[in-house]
């Protein structure tokens, strides 16, 4: 008897049939970075969970080192650093100086941690009293080229403490060149810069902004973030930060924006990262605490869904469970 129908079955019929058809690879170790924040206190043992993001905290860099020393010993092999410092003004001053939390907080983990990949998050609205990634205006307006300086300072600060990647998420025109040119510079021409290229100005954002601490004063990032209603303009914006030095590139949120981390997969040679967002977290978190998903496979699979999309890389909050449970190889 002839069939003329697809019989798709086959190739699913038991786990381990399904594991030799797989198309996408499991989610590694290799493939997650965990994202902390350091705070900026006398207080040692200060260890402060952000109400909007269960099981996330704001870290002494005691504390900090206390964290990642466990998650190290569950396989974590990289992550990317905010910090929060105890004094903010109109020039972001703290995000450059040698002693800077994030400063601190890399020579910190790097002499216990020498083989750990420690990202840096070069940005100014942690460290600016009026909540902004650059220089401000009475009236409102972010100066573009002023804010080129900072954020070169801060990259060099920070890959001088000991930083192996700096990543600028700040969205101002020019600031990977600035940043390569001021790296350089200082004699640091193998410091790899990871920008954030396709970064939306998005509603995800707003459990990271309670923890950093780094929500406006006043307007909002629309007119440096980009619009989520476009889509050929991320392309506009990876192949200017690749022009002007970037060696690998963040699509940030992710899930929501899986059509544009496949779009820059597809049209770049180089590492893709998939920024999961606190929005995204916090929404299967919430779900899961309430007993509405099965949080565990949700989490999984998002990941998953990142890595089909062309992510090389992700960063997420799920990170330290994942690896607490075994759940990546």
């Amino acid at each position: 008897m002839v069939h003329d129908f697809f019989r798709g079955r086959r190739l699913r019929q038991s786990e381990q049939m399904r594991a030799f058809f797989a198309e996408t690879a499991p989610v590694l170790r290799e493939n997650l970075i965990m994202p902390y924040f350091a705070v900026e206190t006398d207080d040692a043992g200060f260890e402060k969970e952000i109400p909007s993001m269960p099981g996330q905290y704001q870290l002494s860099l005691p504390k900090l080192e206390e964290r990642v020393a466990r998650a190290v010993d569950n396989g974590l092999h990289s992550i990317i650093l905010f910090g929060i410092p105890a004094t903010k003004d109109e020039k972001a001053s703290q995000a450059y100086a040698n002693d800077g939390i994030v400063q601190q907080a890399v020579r910190r983990l790097k002499a216990r941690f020498p083989r750990l990949v420690i990202i840096t998050d070069v940005c100014l609205c942690e460290y600016m009293s009026h909540g902004h990634c650059g220089v401000l205006t009475e009236d409102g307006r972010i100066l573009n080229d002023p804010t080129l300086e900072y954020l070169a300072r801060t990259a060099v600060s920070q890959a001088e403490a000991g930083a192996d990647i700096v990543a600028p998420s700040d969205m101002m025109d020019g600031r990977v060149a600035a940043m390569r040119e001021a790296l350089d510079a200082a004699g640091l021409t193998m410091t790899p810069i990871m920008s954030y290229a396709a970064k939306y100005a998005s509603a995800y954002y707003g459990p990271f902004r309670d923890a950093a601490e780094s929500a406006p004063a006043c307007g909002d990032r629309k007119t440096y973030q980009m619009n989520p209603a476009n889509v050929r303009e991320a392309l506009r914006e990876v192949f200017a930060d690749l022009d002007e030095g970037a060696d690998s590139i963040i699509v940030k949120p992710a899930g929501p924006y899986g059509d544009i981390l496949r779009m820059v997969r597809e049209n770049v040679d180089v590492p893709v990262t998939a920024y999961q967002v606190s929005g995204e977290y916090s929404l299967i978190r919430a779900a899961g605490i309430n007993g509405w998903v099965d949080e565990e496979r949700i989490m999984m699979e998002s990941l998953l869904g990142l890595k089909r999309a062309g992510a090389d890389s992700i960063i997420t909050y799920f990170t330290e469970t994942v690896l607490e449970k075994g759940l990546a190889r």
